[in-house]
């Protein structure tokens, strides 16, 4: 039951995060037409809030557990997602969606993922690819579902009907997801998350994460603008990333199983290696409808299971005792790589009068860089050994 929670809880999470490009593409043709240069901030703050706010809420968990977390941040990510419905103007959209229920929201995904973390070890990343394919069918239905909403009801109807979808879902999520430990109240020691970056592992780990972080949402925020700009159908485009994350569900469940069996950081060093590779040898190159369908298809395969084996791998690595706040630390400073590559990439659009290439050469070069920093980290672990790691 607690991962059927965990799969709600990730599919009202960071589901909506697979679908920000719906998000970007309706602020740039509606309200927020006016604000080219602003509008990659309310996507890339909403995912560095939910990120980031792991580092404080992995301590509450610890100390709490995960009634608080759950059950406040329910009512709080439901908030802000009316909230969010009722904007009209770019600081409220930003302060209702990218503050307000990103808060709400990242307390959820962390209560739930630490409560998986404290019931599985040998089948942990197996049980994290279940849940995690939880927003992979969210990025299928929910990209859709906006679409149809928003053109027969409008986007505050739609915000609103998926706000009540969500609160549904997320009353399952509190009920069932549970930790197996009680928790240990501990005062809070700001110290205690630095500790753990004087060990070189966790340290080289950690930078990979934020290096990957930079590219890894720029498909998801721009594929949809380059496929209008590129001339494809307006019937296929909102098709693009319900296929991206349709592909993405097998592509968070095998990795986990795979990575059980032959070394969760053998699996993410794959992983991470096929995404890039595919940015620089597939998306770069592509200006056809076709081209473009392809690269959804493979990249959704090959990054679906990052976010699988990112909590395996820290964990893999920590005293159980300080998994949720070592987790928190790890998340907070990737999430510093979801903060500034979207704009970064929004930047380097702008400069280049709507040409794509920059943004994604910086997508594949960022992820290539974080692949040798995860090769660093299984030298710094076994060397050359050819072993499960």
């Amino acid at each position: 039951m607690v991962v059927f929670g965990g799969w709600c809880a990730l599919f009202c999470t960071f589901g909506l995060i697979n679908c920000v490009g719906v998000f970007q593409e309706y602020y740039l043709e509606g309200p927020l037409s006016d604000y080219n240069a602003s509008v990659s901030w309310v996507s890339s703050v909403q995912i560095f809030c939910i990120v980031f706010c792991g580092v404080v809420w992995g301590r509450v968990f610890d100390s709490y557990g995960s009634k608080y977390l759950l059950w406040g941040g329910s009512l709080l990510y439901v908030f802000g997602l009316m909230m969010t419905s009722l904007s009209t103007k770019y600081y409220q959209f930003f302060l209702a969606q990218s503050v307000v229920a990103s808060i709400g929201s990242s307390a959820v995904f962390n209560g739930s993922v630490a409560c998986i973390v404290s019931w599985f070890n040998r089948r942990r990343a197996a049980a994290f690819g279940i849940i995690a394919s939880g927003s992979s069918v969210a990025g299928v239905v929910l990209p859709i579902m906006m679409d149809k909403l928003i053109k027969s009801i409008g986007f505050p109807w739609m915000m609103r009907s998926m706000a009540f979808m969500f609160m549904a879902l997320l009353g399952i999520a509190c009920v069932t997801a549970k930790p197996r430990v009680p928790p240990n109240p501990r005062p809070f020691v700001f110290v205690e998350y630095l500790q753990s970056l004087k060990e070189l592992p966790m340290i080289l780990t950690v930078w990979s994460f934020f290096l990957f972080m930079c590219g890894m949402f720029l498909p998801f925020n721009y594929i949809l603008l380059q496929a209008s700009a590129a001339g494809m159908s307006p019937e296929l485009i909102p098709y693009l990333l319900p296929i991206l994350n349709a592909v993405s569900i097998a592509g968070r469940i095998l990795p986990g199983i795979v990575g059980d069996k032959l070394g969760k950081y053998n699996v993410m060093i794959a992983i991470t290696f096929l995404s890039a590779l595919f940015c620089l040898a597939v998306w770069v190159p592509v200006k056809s409808t076709a081209g473009i369908v392809v690269f959804a298809v493979i990249f959704g395969f090959s990054s679906g299971g990052y976010f699988t084996l990112a909590p395996a791998i820290i964990a893999q690595i920590s005293d159980f005792r300080q998994i949720g706040t070592r987790v928190g630390t790890a998340f907070a400073i990737q999430s510093l790589g979801a903060l500034v590559g979207s704009p970064v990439g929004g930047a380097i659009v702008i400069c280049q009068h709507g040409d794509y290439l920059g943004l994604q050469l910086f997508c594949g070069c960022s992820m290539m860089a974080a692949v040798i920093r995860f090769l660093a980290t299984r030298y710094s672990l076994v060397g050359f050994k050819i072993v499960k790691v």
